[in-house]
């Protein structure tokens, strides 16, 4: 008998379970198209910046070799690159591992999803799934699986040029007359001039003390000049006159009365001008009860709150006085400080200042604009069409009111028309300087931060301005579709007829909306038109397609490299209406 070599033996072993355990990934990898995919969405779509995805796969019984490993890493791939989604680890019943195991006998399914950074290459790509086999020390890879074709990119359409906004108030106006340092410009500015005469009680006799008065003189100089100047109109001057709360009520109706005659013939013969005289009304009151509350206020009388408690529990004017006399030692008070100056005949002169015209503020604005007040300075760069002289007017205004945040702020708006990003930055920064916090300055920073890719930072920023214009929830809605969060947008822009406006519609899924929308834009927007062929493919309208795509070319030639890479178009690839409007 012969003896045996376990060394052969052994080797011949080892070599048997090598061939067996690379026949079996072998095999595999021969019958991978056994394998079944899912993959949702079915054709990738970018949104927010991402393209997400879920693999779903199904192996078939009888396929998972026992103590066989699969790597699978799902990737896109593109003409210039590649990127890899997370991968998953499958392993045979027989393997020591912790990864999802499959049976030989009843197969078994998997998932991985994912997302990855999109690139615009990535319109004409491919979604491959990668797999390499293991079993033992040996490794083979499979040929790659194509499961999808291309990423649907229309959210990246979306123009990113918010809407900066233009500074005209600087702060509220709490005087209640017109200020040319805080208001916007206004052509015609309502004035008025106040003067008095007093009388002596129970009389209505006009003193000459009171008549040369030095408010009066002033009164008599405004309202002349008014009839005189070209700039101004006289529209009304009213004469009223008072009697004060003492006393009996036809007395003092009586005596008011004679006070109206008597302070407007003063008045008529100082002037004596008839077109003036025209314009005057008169009025009396018997008892100056609105004007003593107004007075009493303003006093330091020590009993005012309890006198004050007694004109609005009573209504009767002699109740009144009566119960206002009952607190003697206040009366007293009353009678010396605050009666006497009830006892009057007022003069108010109503008159219109009239403002340069628009031909003389452009003028100014060009040859000497420190002859113009803010309002008019900033009212200038309204007048025109050409932003350079836009700049031109707003760059004066910086150099003659440099604490004024609006120049600086307008200066920028108009470099984010032109497209300077980086003055407007400087700019807006200046203004933010001179009032933080400012929401119009809040805004304006946003469009920066939207132009330079910081999405977080422009939403934190629109945020601050919320609810103060059209122009931050114009902006919002552009945040919102860069975070892929449509409705929202779609809420912000409104009865908005912009490009985006129609865009958010689309991607929310209401096409004839955005039809809508779309048609109302201005004719002359290549977008508009592109993006209309986009809702003609959405809804199989070959006709709203061709003509659409047509439209938009031709005003802008460069669509047709996007359009013949669009896969919102992919139907119509190899249509020969399409490919004449593309090539």
């Amino acid at each position: 008998m012969k003896k045996l070599n376990f060394k052969v033996l052994i080797s011949l072993t080892v070599v048997t379970l090598l061939l067996s355990s690379c026949a079996s990934i072998k095999k595999m990898k021969k019958e991978a198209d056994q394998i079944k995919w899912e993959v949702n969405p079915s054709v990738l779509e970018a949104h927010a910046g991402q393209v997400k995805v879920k693999v779903e796969g199904q192996i078939p019984e009888k396929y998972f070799a026992q103590k066989a490993n699969l790597l699978i890493t799902p990737t896109i791939k593109y003409e210039g690159g590649e990127v890899a989604y997370p991968e998953i680890k499958l392993q045979g019943e027989k393997v020591t591992a912790n990864n999802t195991v499959i049976s030989y006998d009843e197969g078994g399914n998997f998932s991985v999803e994912g997302a990855v950074p999109y690139e615009e290459a990535m319109k004409m790509s491919k979604l491959e799934v990668d797999i390499l086999a293991s079993q033992g020390a040996k490794e083979l890879a499979f040929d790659p699986i194509k499961i999808a074709d291309g990423v649907i990119a229309t959210s990246e359409l979306v123009q990113k040029n918010g809407a900066p906004i233009i500074g005209v108030q600087k702060e509220e106006n709490k005087t209640g007359k017109y200020d040319p340092a805080i208001d916007p410009f206004q052509r015609v500015v309502p004035d008025e001039m106040m003067a008095d005469i007093h009388y002596l009680i129970n009389s209505s006799f006009v003193r000459k003390d009171e008549a040369n008065a030095e408010d009066i003189e002033e009164f008599k100089e405004y309202t002349l000049d008014a009839k005189a100047n070209e700039r101004k109109e006289l529209k009304e001057l009213e004469i009223s006159a008072y009697a004060s709360p003492d006393g009996e009520l036809d007395f003092n109706e009586k005596l008011s009365k004679q006070r109206e005659k008597t302070a407007s013939k003063f008045f008529t013969k100082e002037i004596n001008e008839e077109e003036i005289e025209e314009k005057i009304k008169t009025k009396y009151t018997a008892e100056d009860w609105e004007g003593f509350k107004e007075l009493l206020e303003n006093s330091s009388v020590q009993d005012k709150e309890l006198i004050l408690r007694v004109l609005s529990m009573y209504t009767d004017p002699e109740v009144r006085e009566k119960e206002i006399r009952n607190l003697s030692e206040a009366f007293t008070v009353l009678a010396d400080e605050i009666l006497p100056k009830l006892r009057r005949a007022k003069f108010i002169a109503n008159v219109d200042l009239i403002g340069k015209t628009d031909e003389e503020i452009l003028a100014a604005a060009e040859n000497e604009p420190a002859s113009l007040n803010q309002a008019e300075l900033l009212y200038a760069a309204t007048l025109t069409d050409d932003n350079a002289k836009k700049l031109q007017f707003y760059k004066s205004f910086t150099k003659q009111f440099s604490d004024d945040w609006r120049g600086f702020n307008n200066m920028g708006m108009v470099q984010v028309w032109e497209g300077n990003f980086d003055a407007a930055a400087s700019n807006f920064e200046k203004a933010d300087k001179l009032d933080q916090g400012n929401p119009i300055i809040q805004n304006n920073l946003g469009v920066i931060a939207l132009k330079n890719g910081d999405t977080e930072k422009a939403r934190e920023l629109f945020s601050a301005a919320s609810g103060i214009s059209k122009e931050v929830d114009y902006n919002m809605g552009i945040v919102s579709i860069l975070r892929a969060e449509y409705d929202k947008a779609v809420n912000y822009f409104g009865d908005c007829q912009k490009p985006n406006a129609a865009l958010a519609k689309i991607l929310a899924g209401d096409n004839n909306g955005a039809l809508k929308t779309l048609e109302a834009i201005d004719g002359e927007c290549p977008m508009a038109d592109y993006l209309k062929a986009v809702v003609g493919a959405r809804t199989a309208k070959e006709v709203l397609l061709v003509e659409s795509l047509t439209a938009a070319c031709e005003k802008e030639p460069k669509l047709k490299a996007a359009a013949k890479t669009d896969l919102e178009f992919a139907k119509y690839f190899d249509n020969p209406k399409f490919k004449a409007i593309v090539d």
